[in-house]
């Protein structure tokens, strides 16, 4: 079918991405552009487009519901008004299925309705009808081997994803479902080998699979097996601590993750949503999180996956109010806790999200999380003294420093250097660096720094060449390399990094003011009189505007490189 009005954002992912639709460009079908004859539907169904541009489902869903109503037999109306309601979790979704049963995501919602009743065959019927195409063909084998495990059929369910979990490019995802499958069947040793594939795949754990994993090595007698999985995820994902009570690997492992197939569809979908999300389709990831929480309302993962997918579209009240669903006693609650603070403060109201930060840390008093948090927030509004003070409570819930704790060092570093305290700041950043000797931004900030104030200029030489050489691409750091080099007196090097920096962030105002100085030291004057002037038009921070108009006015003095050291 091809649509008569070119979808905007929502609608088109979804399209593009699932159904077998034709190019929404408008032609092909002949058929009028819409023109309801009731007046107030057609503003309805053009504030629900709005909306649905804006990523605003519920203004979406009652808009073009409302249109629907005024004139229900517009076949782009209904369309419409299913993809709103689907994404914004509204009931209608269902009825509005039945009645575009060619469009493949009202299929597959329907497929999971007869799936809870127990109708495997009709579900099983409905996915084998999708195209074979784009993310469709992806979900397929997934639910079809659910499908099959529904009728009791698991060695025909493992038939189909065996070859799958054993090669090519998903196979981390088709593993974990037959290992999935195999655990609900009783058949540990085969749930075993599938997970070992599912976990020895070279992409990122997350958490949900290291949950899936463990919780079928601990329960098939290798609980050594599955500590270490958990230890080694949360070596660099310390919100794993706060994901768990007190007995944390027993309550995280004790169940079963999917208890039957129905739970399997939705695992699917949230599976391929988190898949998505990473790509940026985070509107479609929305849509798949709304059909897994349909087949399994409540289910955490699920609910935080759609919380993440609305605060990307800056939905941040409808993200929330995912997050509120959550129960308090769920295992996940110490990490729902630090997404609630995340939206809090991208909603600028740091005083609850700090609030919220303080709850969770009086509940996990082990975790450091929290409070690094904090002081992140606290960073980003500049009040830097409050930001070392959680940094420093952070740090002193570490039991032993290591590797992976260099940027709370670094970040306390950073603001006690900007509160005034540059001893405690040195002490800091000398600190990440030795427990992680190769980071450019602890090289970076702490070489610069050194040149700032005149200080180990050739030590600060040599570790901020390290930094470019980590980070080649990265304008701050070409420009700290050549201001270093600046204040060393090497004006051709100093300039040919600058111009570098300025290549690479062509609207920093003080990397532009930078390169001008070392044209002026250089005798390139009106070369030097433009960039400061770029400088200025840019909008320096602070009293460097003033500072860069004297320049403007009468130059450098006669040596700048002396008396910038003073």
């Amino acid at each position: 079918m091809t649509l008569s009005v070119p979808p905007r954002r929502l609608t088109f992912l979804a399209f593009a991405l699932l159904t077998a639709c034709a190019a929404a460009d408008g032609g092909g079908s002949g058929r009028a552009a819409f023109a309801p004859s009731p007046s107030n539907a057609f503003g309805a169904y053009l504030a629900g487009r709005f909306a649905t541009s804006e990523s605003d489902t519920r203004v979406a869903a009652d808009s073009l519901l409302a249109a629907l109503r005024a004139d229900p037999d517009q076949p782009e109306v209904i369309e419409r008004a299913f993809i709103a309601s689907l994404l914004d979790g509204r009931p209608e979704a269902v009825r509005l299925a039945r009645r575009i049963p060619d469009n493949s995501l009202a299929a597959l919602l329907i497929a999971g309705t007869d799936a809870q009743a127990g109708r495997w065959d009709r579900a099983e019927q409905r996915i084998r009808a999708l195209p074979r195409q784009g993310a469709a063909q992806l979900l397929q084998p997934m639910l079809l081997a659910w499908s099959l495990q529904g009728k009791g059929q698991t060695d025909a369910a493992l038939a189909l994803l065996r070859p799958l979990a054993e090669s090519g490019r998903l196979r981390s995802l088709y593993a974990m479902h037959a290992a999935l499958i195999c655990d609900l069947a009783g058949r540990p040793r085969e749930a075993e080998r599938f997970v070992r594939i599912a976990i020895g795949d070279p992409q990122p754990m997350t958490l949900r699979l290291v949950q899936i994993a463990g919780g079928i090595l601990a329960r098939g007698g290798k609980e050594a097996d599955a500590e270490r999985l958990i230890e080694a995820y949360a070596r660099n994902q310390e919100d794993l601590v706060l994901s768990s009570s007190p007995n944390a690997q027993r309550d995280l492992f004790a169940n079963r993750a999917v208890a039957s197939p129905v739970e399997g569809f939705a695992e699917a979908y949230l599976a391929l949503a988190g898949s998505l999300r990473g790509q940026g389709a985070a509107e479609f990831s929305l849509a798949l999180t709304r059909l897994a929480l349909r087949l399994r309302p409540g289910f955490a993962p699920a609910l935080l996956m759609a919380s993440d997918a609305l605060m990307d579209e800056r939905q941040y009240v409808a993200a929330l109010a995912m997050l509120d669903q959550v129960p308090s006693d769920d295992l996940l609650s110490g990490l729902v806790g630090l997404r609630r603070a995340a939206l809090l403060d991208r909603m600028d109201r740091a005083e609850d999200a700090a609030a919220q930060l303080r709850t969770i840390a009086a509940a996990f008093p082990n975790s450091a999380q929290p409070y690094a948090r904090l002081g992140d927030i606290m960073r980003g509004r500049q009040r830097w003294a409050d930001a070392a003070t959680a940094y420093t409570e952070a740090i002193r819930r570490l039991q032993a420093p290591n590797a992976a704790h260099w940027p709370l060092f670094y970040s306390r570093g950073v603001a006690l250097e900007r509160a005034g305290d540059w001893p405690g700041g040195e002490a800091d950043l000398r600190r990440a660096l030795e427990l992680s000797p190769e980071q450019p931004y602890a090289l970076n900030y702490l070489g610069y720094t050194w040149v700032e104030r005149g200080e180990h200029l050739a030590e600060a030489r040599r570790m901020l060449e390290r930094a470019v050489a980590l980070r080649p691409q990265d304008g701050n750091i070409a420009d700290s390399l050549g201001w270093a080099l600046f204040k060393l007196g090497d004006m051709p090097g100093a300039i040919r990094w600058l111009e570098r920096a300025v290549e690479l962030e062509s609207r920093n105002s003080v990397i532009n003011d930078h390169l001008g100085d070392a044209y002026w030291a250089a005798g390139r004057q009106r070369e030097a009189q433009f960039q400061w002037r770029r400088a200025l038009a840019l909008g320096p921070e602070g009293d460097e505007g003033p500072k860069i108009e004297a320049k403007i006015t009468s130059g450098l003095p006669a040596n700048p490189v002396a008396e910038n050291r003073r």
